[in-house]
């Protein structure tokens, strides 16, 4: 039985949570709750640069360079762009959207202000390739520029997950041991009895 609903941005803001990286418990809580915060201008930047990459809309603002490198990577054919997945695990039904898949991968695209190899390693999106594995795809491929370069980091079916599954059991820990401070239950997918 499903007794939680988590997607990759919130189990990637617990990982942060975890690791102390200026991340209280307050602010989990407030991402938990769905909090609204205003749009960042880099989640600005990003989302532009990925539709000018997908769709050709506002490709002016881009290094020519940058787009075509990223286009090059592409999976050809695309097969899909803004794939909805669904993973069970346990009791907990992990879902979200992967910007495109080809035949055999799937690829997110990234900005960041600066890049460090390995960046994705242990993110909860790779969890997508396990989603996605009846549809054929056996890789999930992060394409990522910091405007200057772009990088490339490939993850494979056999890749270990065992972090991102002990997370979520510890995310788990903490819902249950703050369920009276979250406001929006449909992280809880069955009904609370005690309500």
């Amino acid at each position: 039985m499903i007794r939680y609903r988590f997607y990759p941005t919130l189990l990637n803001t617990f990982s942060r949570y975890l690791n102390g990286a200026n991340f209280g418990a307050q602010q989990l809580l407030d991402t938990i709750n769905r909090v609204p915060s205003p749009t960042t201008v880099a989640q600005e930047r990003g989302t532009r640069f990925e539709d000018a990459v997908v769709k050709g809309e506002g490709e002016e603002q881009f290094s020519v360079d940058i787009l075509q490198k990223i286009r090059k990577l592409l999976p050809r054919p695309i097969v899909e762009t803004q794939v909805y997945c669904t993973y069970q695990i346990d009791d907990v039904l992990f879902y979200g959207y992967v910007d495109l898949i080809g035949k055999f991968k799937a690829v997110d695209i990234k900005t960041t202000a600066s890049y460090q190899p390995n960046r994705f390693v242990h993110n909860h999106q790779n969890l997508y390739l396990h989603a996605l594995k009846k549809r054929g795809i056996r890789l999930m491929e992060y394409l990522i520029t910091d405007f200057k370069d772009v990088y490339v980091e490939s993850y494979s079916l056999t890749h270990p997950i065992e972090k991102q599954m002990e997370e979520i059991r510890l995310f788990k820990q903490f819902l249950e041991e703050h369920r009276e401070l979250i406001t929006d239950k449909k992280i809880f997918a069955a009904p609370d009895a005690s309500q």
